[in-house]
């Protein structure tokens, strides 16, 4: 984006991009809490007016996403231990400020056993494979999903698999990849173009329109 400073922390329609993200989980009632996994050494997130939201927690993350969700993971696990029945959590990129309840229920009901699931989008557009710069083929797309954000998983399954993941020093991977790793097959579920992450500085006025629409009242 070249901000000079983290993008979740960007002006977006009246707010700051991460409080977008985190608003649907915090409405729905369902939702027991939600976890904010920061980069050591930040002091804005404690300024947002979010911050101070009952169901909020806040804990450090590490060098890799990887890293980070398991953190999050670690902060769910001691209150999750009070209940004997499996405890899901969701894992959301703070980029992503247009993600609805309704997005969220949906794959809670269709992705809610052990292979979990995400969001995603199954790709529409010719795959080119680039050897410096220029297209050297052109891929099948036609079983290619693009990922999105929530992805949801069983918490002990998904703490085991990203520890092995760790383990086997793919730290790159997402959520998915790690459980795929472990044998399972997650859910995909479709998702919306609306759901964009924030990359580019022409995403902003993008989310600005999706944010300005009724749909996300919800």
């Amino acid at each position: 984006m070249g901000l000079g400073r983290p993008k979740q922390y960007l002006p977006v329609a009246g707010r700051a991009l991460v409080e977008w993200s985190l608003a649907p989980f915090l409405r729905a009632d369902w939702v027991d809490g939600v976890v904010v996994v920061l980069a050591r050494g930040d002091s804005e997130f404690a300024r947002l007016p979010i911050a101070r939201h009952p169901k909020i927690l806040i804990t450090v993350g590490g060098a890799a996403r990887l890293d980070s969700v398991l953190a999050g993971l670690t902060a769910v696990a001691e209150p999750a231990s009070v209940t004997e029945a499996p405890v899901y959590v969701l894992v959301h990129d703070a980029a992503r400020p247009c993600v609805t309840v309704d997005d969220i229920e949906r794959l809670c009901r269709e992705a809610s056993d052990e292979h979990g699931g995400l969001l995603a989008l199954p790709l529409t557009e010719a795959v080119k494979r680039e050897v410096r710069e220029r297209a050297e083929a052109t891929l099948n797309s036609g079983a290619l999903w693009r990922a999105q954000s929530p992805q949801l998983f069983r918490l002990d399954l998904l703490h085991k698999a990203l520890e092995a993941a760790r383990t086997g020093g793919a730290t790159g991977v997402d959520e998915a990849a790690a459980m795929e790793a472990a044998g399972m097959r997650p859910r995909l579920v479709r998702g919306r173009e609306s759901n964009l992450k924030v990359t580019y500085p022409e995403d902003v006025p993008l989310a600005e329109f999706w944010l300005s629409r009724a749909a996300y009242l919800r």
